[in-house]
């Protein structure tokens, strides 16, 4: 067995997994708040913009579960390296991107090179612990996976408040140069990198075809499924079909073919099926609430996009903290699914006390709420990341790993998907319901746009425009209401759902090995 790194080696190899997990992480929410500087300047609609979050978002799922198969045939080093230079490159040329169209392209291929750095990075870092370790490498790569969505659109607020937007992309370079001379110097490759023979490979062409199809496609569903009216659109219904009939046809593929390019034969160890259902959960619930607070706060409290992500960095800060510590906890024989239980608790209690939230709110209403919601995240994220790898030898840990990621990316977008046709939804019936009562039958309403009326009047301006600026008022007062109401029902609804999914925690393992355990399975494996 290959030795593990020690002192400085070990944590350099830590930092620049880390910082690659980071970048790719960061990626995938910074460019949300600037959406509208990009199409502004580049002359296109919101609506093109937005295939630059997209087209990342579809190359990016794709690659995660083909990580494992790529690791082999290129060797994990190699792979690593190209994808950080590829990722590294392709911001590069997002920044200098002269049109849309163009800087889409870029986009996906940063999305590509992106999908093996999550991954690839969490195979490493586990390969550089010892297994009794583990617990502690899974609260490593936590703090990333946590604090990295969470940074992303305040730098990105940041930014766009004070800088040209294609900064936003070329800020990556130079941590990908960094990154990349890190990974050529310290990590080494394994054993079987330095025989690999590619001739004797059989490259599944099929499976990967079938993958592209599915995931693409479903991918492209939940990301514009709501702008597009869902089923109304035919192309929606289209693709629809192809993801449903592309991914039956996977399953069937892959687990008859004798090369799959994902082994879905690693789902047969209960630990990691159940852990990647939860996995899925966790990412839908998660990326449900983070969806509505941003909104919330600058639609509802009139915040700037960088003090609504300051507003989230002592969340992310405790969560930072606390991560640590439920390794710690774990090493020292905590069953897991206590953590995940409380972890599901406190995203549940955190979404209950935001659906009391009022227009009126000050800042420290939200303070303890976005704790509770660190607390939660740590408490869910390293039982998880380290219950999906428990079991697995070191040949099935990469693909296992990318499978699992695949499944937290997919319940993150489905949960965006899902929030978004309920808002809309939600909205359209909350407003419908308070024009019963802004009518021009109502005294109230009839009293409010006369009293706006009155006061225009006042200072000189003409009676009907007065009157119709009264109507706009009571227009814009019904909106914003309508949009309270809504995202109040929505912080609710996650929380109901969190509650929902606690049964599945019977299904949990309740056995967990203490550290001295785990150290010494970790001496007999030598």
């Amino acid at each position: 067995m290959q030795p593990k790194p020690k002192g400085f080696a070990k944590w350099i190899i830590v930092a620049t997994v880390i910082s690659a997990t980071m970048l790719e992480l960061i990626d995938t929410t910074i460019v949300n708040v600037a959406l509208s500087q990009i199409s502004g300047n580049l002359g296109a609609t919101i609506e093109d913009a937005s295939w630059v979050i997209t087209a990342y978002a579809i190359a990016n799922v794709i690659v995660i579960p083909m990580t494992g198969f790529l690791a082999s045939f290129f060797g994990r080093k190699n792979y690593y390296l190209g994808s950080i230079l590829l990722f590294t490159f392709s911001s590069w040329m997002c920044g200098n991107a002269g049109g849309l169209w163009e800087l889409v392209a870029w986009r996906f291929l940063q999305g590509v090179g992106g999908g093996a750095l999550l991954s690839t990075s969490q195979s490493i870092l586990f390969d550089t612990f010892e297994i009794y370790e583990r617990p502690t490498a899974s609260a490593i790569f936590g703090m990333g996976v946590i604090i990295g969505p969470t940074i992303g659109p305040t730098l990105g607020g940041i930014i766009v408040d004070n800088f040209h937007w294609s900064l936003i992309f070329d800020i990556n370079v130079p941590v990908g140069i960094i990154a990349a001379f890190l990974v050529f110097n310290f990590i080494d490759k394994q054993p079987h990198e330095y025989n690999i023979d590619r001739k004797s490979m059989k490259i599944d062409y099929i499976g990967i075809l079938l993958l592209i199809v599915w995931v693409g496609s479903l991918q492209y569903i939940l990301e514009k499924g709501q702008s597009e009216d869902w089923f109304e659109a035919p192309h929606i219904v289209v693709l629809t079909i192809a993801a449903v009939v592309a991914f039956i046809l996977f399953i069937w593929w892959e687990l008859r073919t004798k090369s799959p390019a994902v082994n879905l034969h690693v789902l047969k160890n209960r630990t990691l099926a159940i852990t990647t259902i939860l996995t899925f959960i966790m990412g839908m619930g998660i990326y449900c609430s983070m969806f509505v607070y941003p909104v919330w706060m600058q639609r509802i409290m009139g915040f700037t996009p960088t003090l609504t992500g300051e507003s989230l960095f002592p969340g992310a800060i405790m969560s930072a903290v606390m991560m640590p510590m439920v390794g710690k906890a774990i090493q020292r024989g905590v069953p897991p699914k206590y953590l995940i239980t409380g972890g599901f608790l406190l995203f549940a209690i955190f979404c209950f006390w935001m659906s009391l939230a009022s227009p009126d709110a000050g800042v420290m209403f939200f303070f303890w709420p976005l704790l509770l919601r660190g607390v939660g995240a740590a408490m869910l994220s390293v039982p998880l990341t380290n219950q999906a790898v428990s079991g697995l030898s070191p040949q099935e840990m990469p693909q296992g790993i990318a499978i699992n990621n695949m499944l937290r990316q997919l319940g993150g977008s489905f949960g965006i998907a899902f929030m978004n046709t309920y808002v809309a939804g939600q909205y359209a019936l909350h407003r419908t319901q308070m024009l019963q009562y802004a009518t021009s039958d109502s005294p109230v309403a009839i009293d409010r746009v006369n009293q706006v009326g009155q006061a225009l009047v006042s200072k000189g301006v003409a009676a009907s425009q007065a009157h119709q600026a009264g109507l706009s008022m009571l227009d814009a007062v019904v909106t914003r209401q309508a949009y309270v109401l809504t995202y109040l029902d929505a912080f609710r609804i996650v929380g109901t759902f969190f509650i929902c999914v606690l049964p599945l925690m019977f299904l949990v393992k309740s056995r967990n090995l203490s550290a001295a355990a785990m150290k010494e399975a970790s001496e007999h494996a030598h």
